[in-house]
């Protein structure tokens, strides 16, 4: 099984947010960016609805290994996912 696959979503009230295991780099800047969301000694690791999901969306478009990627759920406006390389 290629790891690459290994996604998952975690679903929020106003966003959506998935994590791809395989394409991770461990740069923590989700982390950093918004502790309260993404805490990785907390189960689930994610919790979306811990801040705006503006504030989401922008620290996840901070995410240099495209392993975390969103989606508004609220028909809210604002910048879409990043593409990587790979996927132009």
């Amino acid at each position: 099984m290629d790891e690459r696959t290994d996604r998952r979503s975690y679903e929020g009230r106003t966003i959506a947010v998935t994590f791809e295991a395989g394409r991770c780099r461990h740069a923590a800047e989700c982390v950093r960016g918004l502790p309260e969301v993404f805490d990785t000694a907390r189960r689930p690791w994610i919790r979306p609805d811990g801040a705006d999901a503006g504030r989401v969306a922008e620290v996840v478009r901070r995410c240099p290994s495209g392993a975390l990627r969103y989606e508004r759920t609220d028909g809210g406006e604002g910048p879409r996912p990043v593409r990587t390389n790979e996927e132009r």
